[in-house]
Parts: C-alpha cells; structure tokens; sequence
C-alpha cells in the first residue's frame, strides 16, 4: 500500500469514527432543528474536516464549564439574600395590566423589582463617554467594567488613563473583556490595561492548549459600575466609532447607553461579579454599599446565555408582546428572530396593536440585512409598520410596550444574542423614560422610509436567491 492510499484510509478511518459520533451529539443537544440539521451535514459531508469543525466551533463549552463553577448558584449568592419567590409580592408602583408582565419577569430573574431608581438616556459616544469617564474620575473605592470591545484609539486609550489613574490612587478597578472582542483591537487591549497595572480579565479567549475557540459563546454585557452609586448599561462598545460627529470617522455607529442610580446598580453589579468569578475562578469583591433612591423608576435586571436550557429573554419578549395593548416599538441593528417571536409580533398586529420595526437601511454586516429580507413578508402582510433608517448605523437596542415598559440593554432579535450570548437587559417600568425613546424611535422611522410588501415580494429574483441563501444559514450569523 503506498503512502498516499494509507493517509488515505487513516483519514477515511478516523472520519468513519468521528461523523457519527459528532452527528449523533448535534442531534441530541441542538436545540434548534435547523441548526442541528446543518450541523449534522457539516459532520458527515465534509470527511475529517466537519466533524473537527464541530469540535471546535458547535461544542457549547460555556454550559459545561458554567455548570463546573456553579453559575447558577453564584448568580443567586450575589443577589443580597435567597431566591425571589414567585408568590412574592410586586411594588405597588406597577400599573395593571403589567403586574402579569413583572410576575413573568420575576420568575425568569432571580433579582427583584427595585423602586427608587433614576435612569437617564445618553445619545451616542458624545454624551455617554464624558458621563462613563466623570464617574470613573469621581471613583473612591471600585470599578467594574465589563465590555465587548474596548478599541485602540482615542477613546479607548482615554478609557485606559481614565482607569489607570484610578488604579493609581487606590481605587480597586477590575476590567472584563469578551476574548474574542478583544481581537477587534491591536495590540490586544487587554494587555495595554495589564500595563498600567489594572487586573483584567478575558471571557473565554481563544487558546491553542486545550483548543478554545468558542466564537458562539461571547459575552456581550456592557457593565460600568462606579461604588455601586452609579451604573450605565446599553448596546455601546468602547471606541471612537461611537462618535457620531468626529471628523474622519469611517464607521459612525448610532447608539444608545443608560446612567442608572438607585438599587438596581447593585443588580449590575452582581451580574459584574458572578461573571467575573465565570471567567477567574476568585471571589474577591469589594462589599456592597447601599444608597439612596434618588428616583421613582421600577427596574430590575435579567440576563440569558447559553449556560442555561431557558431561553429567558426569548420567553419575556415573547411575553410582553402577548401583554401589549396599544402600541409596541422595536429598534434592533439585527432582526432575525425565532419563529415564537415571530408568531407573537403576528399575534400583537392581528389584534390591533400598533407594531413598529425600525432597522437600519445600511447595516455594517450585509448578510443579515438579506436574511432578514427574505423574512420580512412574515410581520409585513399582518400589518407591521417596518421602517428602514438612514445611515449612520444604528446600533440601539429598545423594545417598548404601551408606552410604559421599556427593555434596554445588550441584546439584538437575532439567534446569537437569544441563543448564543451571554446578554444583559434591565426592565424600566414608568412612562416619563418611555417617551423621549418613544420620539427617539418616531424621529428616526419618520426620517427613514417604510418597507412595503410590495417592495420584497418584487425582489429581482438573484436577490431572492442571495437572501434566501443567507437566511438558511440564519441560525450561525
């Protein structure tokens, strides 16, 4: 037998093993059949490069190795007492119908409905990073920042000063990076932070030993905690991009953050803290500090990640929708949700609640702007106002119901922020922060234009083909 027919035969042999054993393991942990009907292709149609594939790339490690530490009991440790009970009762401050809504919540978050906040919107880098720099300046015990990208440029590296100083006077700063997120930037930004003496922590970064590379797994929360005083949240990176106005900005991107004062700063904190412990291993957080309620918002915070089979977030959307009466709002930079989000957008238009979708005409990653083409039909022919806007890119994240529950955070309609990250929202009940967002959302349909049905069903048909093709592959983008 000559050399090549023997290579030949090991890797015919070792693909003999391996296609089954990775189908059958696709098959019995994908919870989506779409996904796990590709991956099971992947695994037996390409000999010895699916399956390894698969290894790399469709193992939820995150679940394993979460379920190693204890995450889910950490999560309930760091919430200032025991499990909330779903008997528990409400504050008096949620209106009905929405006390179903919040008894939802409740029984998805292990944290509390909190009264007493404060919680201001902040338009784009301008606004947010001199707020997010003040307070890291204004800092006399900790920080804590969690982000997904923090990039190598004139923001980032003011971030960097910013936090370095802090360090420097005795402020305990502790920095969390997605691993992959990281990358976006070179030199990597978590060695620039290690530098100036910050202890940084990295979100299941890529490793050659053992192979590590979980693109599906990333952490996507946007922490910034300050003494547990004051907390900001939303969909924003760390980076010049952000800057809207900056001269020479290549990519302006649209969005949108959140200043938060009052008891709910201590949930984000915690949710700092239990992902930090994830990612080191260590318990060493500084104790918590109470403060006053310097406002009269109800808010709580709920996460989601793969770590878990209950698809949190995907069940309260679902869930709100169901409770809307009178109007829903979406703006989301990526909209391809799964078919039970789908179906209740469809219910909520059917009854005669007024359903706007705003996206954005230009998106920075095409292929989802033609999967989401092809799926578009779905809501349009119920009755859902979907409206494109003009560039810049906006990457804001809102869903507001009736004009008085608001969902803010990290997490896009789409299968990698409801199945494959790990996301951060925070519940905002009150009217008064619901209507600037509500303009915020008008302002920007109206300066768009609306997408008719019309105008999918007489895509040319390549693009029909194209859109087609990317939105099969919806479930991985």
């Amino acid at each position: 037998m000559s050399d090549y027919a023997f290579e030949t035969f090991i890797a015919l042999l070792f693909h003999a093993v391996l296609a089954p054993a990775t189908a059958v393991h696709a098959l019995l942990y994908k919870r989506d059949p779409r996904a796990a009907f590709g991956w099971i292709a992947v695994c037996i149609l390409f000999p010895l490069a699916g399956p390894l594939i698969y290894l790399f790339f469709g193992l939820n490690r995150a679940r394993g190795r979460a379920q190693r530490l204890g995450l889910a009991d950490f999560r309930i440790g760091y919430e200032r007492g025991s499990t909330i009970e779903q008997s528990a009762p409400l504050p008096d401050t949620i209106r009905n119908p929405y006390r179903e809504l919040a008894r939802i919540g409740q029984a998805l978050s292990r944290h509390p409905l909190v009264y007493g906040n404060r919680v201001d919107t902040l338009i784009n880098g301008e606004r947010a990073y001199p707020a997010m720099l003040e307070a890291i300046a204004s800092a006399r015990h900790h920080i804590c920042l969690t982000t997904y990208i923090l990039d190598n440029d004139e923001t980032g590296s003011a971030f960097r000063e910013e936090l370095g100083r802090a360090a420097r006077r005795g402020v305990d700063v502790r920095v969390l990076i997605d691993g992959i997120g990281d990358f976006y930037s070179w030199p990597r930004s978590s060695a620039m932070l290690r530098r100036v003496g910050i202890r940084v922590a990295r979100f299941l970064p890529p490793r050659l030993f053992p192979p590590t590379l979980a693109i599906n797994m990333r952490n996507h929360h946007k922490i910034l905690v300050v003494d547990d005083r004051v907390g900001f949240t939303g969909g924003m990176n760390l980076g010049d991009r952000h800057l809207v106005g900056k001269a020479g900005n290549r990519r302006p991107t649209a969005d949108l953050h959140f200043v938060l004062q009052g008891p709910v700063v201590a949930q984000l904190r915690s949710e700092f803290e239990r992902t930090w412990r994830f990612t080191t291993g260590h318990e060493d957080q500084p104790p918590f500090q109470d403060h006053a309620e310097p406002g009269e918002l109800t808010c709580r915070t709920i996460t989601d990640g793969p770590d878990e089979d209950l698809d949190r977030l995907t069940m309260l959307l679902t869930a709100a929708l169901a409770e809307a009466r009178q109007s829903v709002r979406i703006m989301t930079p990526y909209f391809l949700p799964p078919r039970e989000l789908i179906g209740a957008i469809q219910a909520a238009a059917v009854r005669g609640v007024e359903v706007l979708l705003v996206l954005p005409e230009k998106n920075n990653l095409p292929y989802i702007h033609w999967a989401t083409r092809n799926m578009l039909w779905e809501i349009l022919h119920r009755g859902v106002r979907v409206c494109y806007q003009p560039p810049p890119f906006n990457h804001a994240k809102l869903f507001i119901i009736d004009g008085y529950y608001t969902l803010i955070g990290s997490t896009n309609w789409d299968p990698r922020s409801l199945r494959l990250n790990f996301e951060l929202q925070v519940e905002v009940y009150g009217a008064d922060f619901a209507e600037p967002l509500i303009r915020y959302i008008d302002e920007a349909a109206g300066r768009g234009r609306r997408v008719t049905l019309e105008e999918v069903d007489g895509r040319p048909l390549p693009e029909r083909l194209r859109d087609s093709l990317c939105w099969l592959f919806s479930p991985y983008l």
